[in-house]
């Protein structure tokens, strides 16, 4: 087989390839036994029908085009490997010749991953936020945590923002009731925002037995997207009564004694967050330091998927929320032009920083084991709240294993650009990234020098292993 590589822009190659009609017999052997079982020809059981019989009564042509969509997907990935081009997504596949008895030639034409050199990211220096907790913040992880612990008590007044109230929910369209928009009993937070559009608004100065009528647009079910009159019937009003924050209420809601040993406790746990807040932003900003020092041509095809990809996943999460994309962009106060613009832009700094770190990861040489594949998908589904097995099980059912190797090696490059980086914080502190995620894995400074003296001692210990002595050499049997 004979391929040669035309590079069309630098984003994208045409192969072309000569094919010498003798590789393709195995395909035209299972082609014919294939058509074989699928014709009916008397005095001939299916599947024993003789080659020469398919080409009189099915025709040769048909028995080629089947041999050749089953040699090209197999010839195809030969081309690639053969020119060690890095291939993204479907190639345009041509059939440019089909001589019977001596050739077959296609092109292919396909997006390819740029080449670039990635720039010289030694002593590069970010700025990251300062990690220092304030007595606000303890107060309102605190406030949080009695938040937990409120109870609801019946209030004899109008709702007001914060109250809970029990409400009954109709909906109709053109005087027709919608029945799966209908709802009783439904317990919902006054301006948290997470119903229909409009609900918060009409329930201020409501009271229990009120009813009020607004028009706004349904988010689920059948009549999904549509505009129609809702009714709302408020059965009571709740306030929340939060308990103190006394030393009574820090042995309720931890395993502390006093309210003191519970905010210093609130203190070490935001204080590790913060500082777990610190490598995730030295990563993004290190990468967007290097990212700004190179130009790298995208694929527009890569790009448009990474768009697309966006969008869906914003579209998921809208449906959770209940809210409509018109409703999202009116709160976020945007354009539907100025998102798709932001998004465009994210989806191309997505593929530009992919594509060095996939640069970054070949030029150091790293590559994944097992035991990496493993945590990753245990850290996936712990926060996805589902079991690793299941997981691991669907990753493996949809294919998307090979994308979860490129996530880690590209991880395992983020971590090699970020050890290479100065950070400071807003302070002028230099953050020491090791000893940073030592501590976040629970790992104490004595344990670190330990570790650090024993490795010495390892070193400095001379090997006293003798050589085994060569085995004899076996002499075949006679």
């Amino acid at each position: 087989m004979k391929t040669d590589v035309e590079e069309l822009t630098p984003t994208r190659v045409k192969l072309t390839v000569e094919v010498p009609f003798d590789e393709l017999k195995p395909n035209l052997d299972k082609a014919y036994k294939e058509i074989s079982k699928q014709v009916r020809i008397k005095g001939f059981r299916p599947g024993k029908v003789p080659a020469p019989l398919i080409d009189q009564y099915v025709g040769r042509g048909a028995v080629l085009q089947e041999a050749v969509n089953d040699a090209l997907p197999e010839l195809y990935g030969r081309a690639v490997e053969e020119t060690e081009i890095f291939v993204l997504g479907q190639p345009d596949v041509e059939i440019t010749a089909l001589d019977d008895g001596k050739e077959l030639s296609f092109t292919a034409e396909v997006d390819v991953r740029p080449k670039f050199e990635v720039p010289d990211y030694e002593g590069l220096e970010v700025t990251v936020d300062e990690a220092e907790v304030t007595d606000e913040e303890i107060a309102e992880t605190l406030d949080t945590l009695r938040e937990r612990f409120g109870s609801l008590t019946i209030a004899e007044r109008a709702a007001e923002e914060g109250d809970f109230v029990t409400i009954d929910l109709a909906a109709e369209i053109d005087g027709e009731a919608v029945e799966d928009a209908a709802t009783t009993g439904y317990s919902y937070e006054v301006g948290s925002g997470t119903s229909i559009e409009g609900l918060d608004d009409a329930l201020a100065g409501m009271s229990a037995g009120d009813t009020k009528t607004f028009t706004s647009t349904l988010v689920g079910g059948e009549r999904s997207g549509e505009e129609a009159e809702i009714t709302v019937t408020v059965q009571n009003v709740k306030v929340k009564n939060l308990p103190e924050a006394d030393d009574e209420f820090a042995q309720l809601a931890s395993e502390f004694d006093t309210i003191e040993e519970l905010r210093g406790d609130l203190r070490t746990r935001l204080g590790r967050n913060k500082r777990m807040q610190q490598l995730g932003q030295a990563r993004d900003k290190a990468l967007e330091a290097l990212l700004e020092k190179v130009e790298i041509p995208l694929p527009d095809q890569v790009v448009e998927d990474e768009v697309t990809r966006r969008n869906e996943q914003l579209e998921q999460q809208l449906q959770w929320s209940g809210l409509t994309r018109e409703g999202y962009l009116e709160r976020e106060e945007k354009t539907a032009e100025e998102f798709e613009a932001e998004v465009a832009e994210a989806a191309r700094q997505a593929v530009k920083g992919g594509f060095l770190l996939d640069q970054l990861a070949l030029d150091e040489e790293l590559g994944v084991e097992n035991e990496e594949l493993s945590d990753y998908v245990v850290t996936q589904a712990m926060q996805m709240g589902v079991q690793p097995q299941q997981l691991a099980q669907h990753l493996t059912d949809s294919g998307q294993i090979p994308a979860l190797v490129s996530e880690v090696l590209r991880n395992k490059a983020l971590n090699v650009l970020v050890e290479h980086v100065k950070i400071t914080d807003e302070a002028g502190n230099e953050l020491d990234v090791e000893a940073i995620q030592r501590e976040l894995n629970g790992e104490t400074t004595e344990t670190a020098e330990a570790d650090s003296e024993a490795e010495a001692e390892a070193e400095d210990t001379p090997d006293t292993t003798e050589e085994a002595p060569e085995a004899p050499e076996e002499k075949p049997a006679s």
